[in-house]
């Protein structure tokens, strides 16, 4: 990419793939194609609509979409009128919209035909949200996301604002306890990490590539690594609304693909697939992040395929990229690699004191790519020098390699989505047949992780796992909800009476052979 001011507008790079590559395609998908002057048209559009609707800078706007046209659309819209940006989660019920909506205080929601009934009922509960804008046609009660097009066309493109420091978006994550919380990123950030993850070698992406996007772009990994970067590179983009391991192969060979923005379930699916060496004969670069790859997967893609997949590391709050094996001498199995150009990583002690070599430790980072906070004061940000404690653990090994250990924070990574377990907690104990509840994370082939729930039912209760999923399902979107399902007589307690998560993870590996976890799609099974 060209360089990268942090100082500028992420929209910026629209307009700048439109002016350099005005008619070449910018994405594909199964409704229709967009050249890059055609996105800027839009997005100029909807920055104008956004403005005409009253909206003024600093405000936020929901976005509710799949991986379809739209969403590039209203996000760099959105950033180009000077608004925020909160991309929310499809699968998010009622309750987990209403918090991030309520939160954030947002005043618009971008959504789907399907999200408007859900989005029309929190609109008359919160006072902050006055707008509903609904794509694909107009819905009784709510505002037509094209009409909007039409009118902020007829207006003339708006004066873009918002700049560097200023907050571009908010993005809900996992910490330590309660809640989801947003995580301000600004301008600066992301464009930083653009720039950073643009100076590895080889190239990540060329204004000649091809780029498979079906990673969500709700979350940062889609968001930013694909994306964004797709943007500032002007390179092409396929869009996919959902990830179904065959068809996905044959749009992979259907339009010559060249970048794949992957997580390891993808992998995983796909190296079982007869298609796949075909399929990748045009992909010149897979990377994965979000979770762990399993070491097999790999080596099964790499013999197959002849296809490197390179592995990375980071965070919602480093807009994401913080390591790769791309900078790596060999890339390993099990390693995060090295930490990307202008990324500045040690690990810590519990005192704050450097480890030595092969000691695992927490994960502390600095660099233009970091978060300002957490919403709305932006507390629990970088230190007075601009470290921040990732709550992960690592260690290096004797060639400089990182190798993720563990995780300081209680959060289970379902394929790369933060799962906060007081979060399900709160939910399993709102059961009237539930008298105590803990959840804690276990491995899963597909998944990484898989969420279990240990459940003490009430005296003289005879509550079956299926009651106890459908009860999650009501209020938790589907990957929060557990996979598996262990009635027990009590939890183990420590001194001050709170849940010993320790013990309860002793007690799970000493019997993980019969836990098979499921695979989210509603199963589950006792023990």
């Amino acid at each position: 990419m060209t360089t990268t001011a942090s100082r500028g507008n992420l929209a910026d790079l629209v307009r700048r793939a439109a002016e350099s590559s005005p008619d070449k395609p910018a994405f594909l998908s199964q409704s229709g194609d967009l050249t890059w002057a055609e996105v800027q048209a839009r997005v100029d559009a909807a920055a104008a609509g956004l403005r005409e609707l009253g909206l003024t800078p600093g405000q936020r706007v929901g976005l509710q979409l799949g991986n379809t046209l739209d969403f590039p659309v209203a996000y760099f819209g959105a950033l180009r009128a000077g608004l925020v940006a909160v991309p929310l989660n499809t699968g998010y019920t009622a309750e987990e919209l209403r918090h991030v909506l309520g939160d954030s205080g947002a005043r618009a929601l971008v959504t789907t035909r399907s999200g408007a009934p859900t989005a029309q009922a929190l609109a008359g509960e919160l006072d902050e949200l006055r707008h509903v804008l609904v794509v694909g046609g107009a819905v009784e009660g709510a505002q037509d996301w094209d009409a909007l097009l039409e009118r902020g066309a007829a207006a003339g493109p708006a004066q873009p604002h918002g700049a560097g420091e200023d907050l571009a978006v908010l993005l809900y994550t996992s910490g330590t306890s309660g809640r989801p919380k947003g995580a301000m990123l600004p301008h600066r950030a992301l464009l930083a990490n653009l720039d950073q993850t643009s100076r590895m070698t080889p190239p990540v992406l060329t204004p000649d590539d091809v780029v498979l996007l079906v990673l969500p772009l709700f979350h940062v990994y889609g968001l930013s690594a694909g994306l964004g970067a797709v943007v500032a590179h002007a390179a092409t983009a396929v869009l996919l609304e959902r990830f179904d391991p065959a068809e996905t192969l044959a749009e992979i060979q259907r339009r010559r693909v060249t970048n794949v923005v992957g997580a390891p379930p993808m992998y995983v699916a796909w190296s079982m697939l007869p298609q796949l060496a075909e399929a990748f004969s045009s992909v010149r670069l897979a990377v994965s992040g979000s979770a762990p790859l399993p070491s097999a997967v790999l080596a099964r893609v790499r013999n197959v395929t002849g296809t490197q997949i390179y592995e990375g590391y980071g965070l919602t709050e480093t807009a994401p990229v913080l390591t790769s094996t791309l900078m790596s001498e060999v890339p390993k199995p099990d390693s995060i690699g090295r930490p990307i150009p202008g990324v500045e990583l040690r690990l810590l002690d519990e005192a704050g004191c450097p480890v030595e070599e092969g000691d695992p430790a927490e994960v502390c980072v600095r660099g233009a790519n970091l978060f300002q906070g957490y919403w709305p004061d932006a507390s629990g940000g970088p230190d007075a020098d601009g470290w921040f404690r990732t709550g992960d653990v690592a260690y290096v090994d004797e060639d400089g390699d990182l190798h993720l250990v563990d995780r300081l924070r209680e959060m289970v990574l379902v394929s790369g989505f933060n799962v906060y377990p007081r979060e399900v907690e709160d939910v399993l104990v709102r059961h009237p047949e539930v008298r105590e509840a803990a959840v804690i994370g276990i491995p899963h082939p597909y998944t990484g992780e898989a969420v279990k729930a240990l459940v003490v039912r009430a005296p003289g209760s005879r509550l079956s796992v299926e009651e106890v999923l459908a009860h999650c399902a009501g209020s938790l979107a589907r990957f929060k909800c557990p996979s598996v399902v262990t009635f027990v007589d009590e939890l183990p307690h420590g001194a001050t009476g709170k849940v010993s998560k320790g013990r309860l993870r002793q007690a799970g590996a000493a019997s993980r052979s019969s836990d098979t976890a499921a695979d989210n799609s509603g199963a589950a099974h006792a023990s």
